[in-house]
């Protein structure tokens, strides 16, 4: 049932059915599996909860999703962008910021708090968030970036995601501290960027007082990675106490440990000793993303997320 994700009623009655797979019907308002004797599972979307219009056997029980964690950790967080109910993100889990060109990194889109009259650069549907630039007429782009409320001091982030394509997109997946706004100095974890110029290349970096991009010494890596921009990856980061490690699809890409380097581990090397909160936008142009230029044929573009989840260290 999976190509059929715009069902609103589904009718399964009396039939011979002993599994039953509804996860991507996120639309459905009437559901019913009544007179199926065998039925013993019904496949449901994380974060399902029955409502009057569905109905199935007692034999029957709703089962979600099981979310893989990794060894050692606990699912504390997460947003599986599935509610139906929804066609923005969950403002009590996400935030907006706004701002027009040249904010930061000489970027030309303005960023809107999802949408702006009729255009929508926010939009949550089929369970997926996607976040949209849009050309509205005379090279003003709209395009949104949202930040999670919630911070956290060490833990595995994750997301998967389908990047947009084009000359001029620069879609991040990232983190900033909860306090303090001096950058470099603050911190800044980049756990997946991607620049439309470099098509497929994926890179993690970090920032700091000692190691940071404008003088040419932050600590990166990059990657080819086929389909990046065709189909879903995921992209993960492990934050703890001593060291960062970022992974795409469960390969690590990019480690770093202060402890390496000469100038050793302080405030200038190590300010990720707080919490930081998840960063999600699609920039447009700007230094790094249209440093070999914009090709505003290839607006509007979409970056997609699946889901994003957080985990920290078991107690």
């Amino acid at each position: 049932l999976s190509s059929q994700s715009a069902l609103v009623y589904l009718d399964c009655s009396d039939n011979d059915i002993k599994t039953l797979d509804i996860v991507h019907l996120l639309g459905l308002q009437t559901f019913d599996s009544r007179g199926n004797d065998d039925l013993s599972v019904i496949y449901v979307w994380n974060g399902f909860e029955a409502s009057s219009g569905f109905s199935k056997p007692d034999s029957a029980v709703w089962q979600q999703p099981e979310v893989p964690t990794p060894t050692g950790y606990r699912l504390v967080w997460r947003d599986e962008f599935d509610d139906a109910s929804l066609q923005t993100p969950d403002e009590n889990l996400w935030w907006y910021e706004t701002a027009g060109p040249g904010w930061v990194n000489n970027e030309l889109q303005t960023y809107v708090a999802g949408k702006e009259g009729d255009v929508v650069t926010a939009e949550v549907s089929d369970g997926t968030l996607k976040i949209h630039a849009i050309n509205v007429g005379n090279k003003r782009v709209l395009s949104a970036r949202v930040n999670t409320r919630e911070g956290w001091q060490y833990g595995y982030f994750e997301a998967r995601l389908k990047l947009p394509k084009g000359l001029g997109t620069w879609p991040a997946f990232w983190m900033m501290p909860q306090s303090g706004s001096n950058w470099p100095k603050c911190g800044e974890i980049d756990i997946m960027e991607h620049v439309g110029a470099d098509l497929n290349e994926v890179s993690s970096s970090i920032h700091c007082q000692e190691y940071y991009h404008a003088i040419g010494t932050q600590k990166t890596k990059a990657r080819y990675l086929e389909g990046a921009t065709d189909e879903f990856h995921v992209y993960a980061l492990e934050w703890t106490p001593e060291y960062i490690r970022s992974f795409v699809d469960g390969e690590e890409l990019f480690f770093y440990n202060p402890d390496l380097y000469p100038a050793g581990r302080n405030e200038n090397t190590w300010p990720f000793n707080k919490p930081f909160y998840l960063k999600l936008n699609l920039a447009w142009g700007g230094d790094w993303g249209g440093y070999r230029g914009v090709d505003w044929n290839c607006l509007p573009q979409t970056y997609e997320i699946d889901y994003v989840r957080v985990f920290q260290k078991s107690k």
